[in-house]
């Protein structure tokens, strides 16, 4: 198979992001929240867990600790009651609650509207980061979960398995102005159609530009 050039990925990216406007006009994240902080601890909680189960812990969380102030006050153990249905929960309370430490000491317990100073709270990666930024402050960023990793992939847009990486990839492909909607579209598109292990190939209409399409 010839080597695709750069000019006619971008092309295809461009394709691609059309029939997914289409496909999901309104695609956003599916984590429930209402302030930046709320997105915060979801994004967190979220981390090989389902959206599914962190929306179904946090409306109880975020009764009891709306704020950093009142999470900091918390122990790992009493946040623990609250997230214990969600997957590695006691390492993410600890997180939880070292996280809402640092924002009222260091930050006046609001969540910082910076890249790299996310990146130094406890169990913030660049995914989290960029979850966060992109939505609670609209600013342009890739967040590469498992979904878009894959999808990635099997659009032939990243030959990597470093989510670092495939961000990299992609933010070459497509304009900063369809980073936010692009990666929440992907996540989609990964849950309800092109699924890890049986792509429903058949029923994609990206088939037509994905080189990886049994149809």
């Amino acid at each position: 198979m010839p080597r695709e050039s750069v000019k006619a990925k971008k092309e295809r990216a461009k394709l691609i992001w059309q029939e997914l406007k289409l496909l999901y006009p309104d695609a956003r994240t599916e984590l429930n929240h209402e302030t930046p902080f709320e997105l915060l601890v979801s994004t967190i909680l979220s981390a090989q867990a389902t959206d599914k189960s962190v929306n179904a812990a946090t409306p109880e969380l975020f009764a009891r600790y709306p704020d950093a102030p009142s999470m900091a006050q918390a122990s790992p153990e009493e946040l623990e009651p609250y997230i214990r249905t969600i997957g590695l929960y006691k390492n993410k309370a600890k997180n939880l609650v070292a996280t809402a430490r640092q924002l009222l000491k260091e930050h006046d317990g609001e969540v910082p509207n910076d890249f790299n100073t996310m990146l130094k709270l406890p169990g913030v990666g660049r995914k989290t980061a960029n979850v966060v930024l992109s939505n609670a402050f609209g600013r342009p960023a890739i967040a590469v979960d498992t979904h878009v990793g894959r999808l990635a992939k099997r659009l032939r847009f990243s030959a990597h398995e470093n989510p670092d990486k495939v961000e990299g990839d992609l933010e070459k492909l497509f304009p900063k102005n369809q980073w936010v909607f692009l990666h929440h579209a992907l996540i989609l598109h990964g849950r309800r159609v092109c699924f890890a292990r049986k792509p429903n190939c058949v029923s994609c209409t990206l088939s037509p530009y994905c080189p990886s399409s049994r149809v």
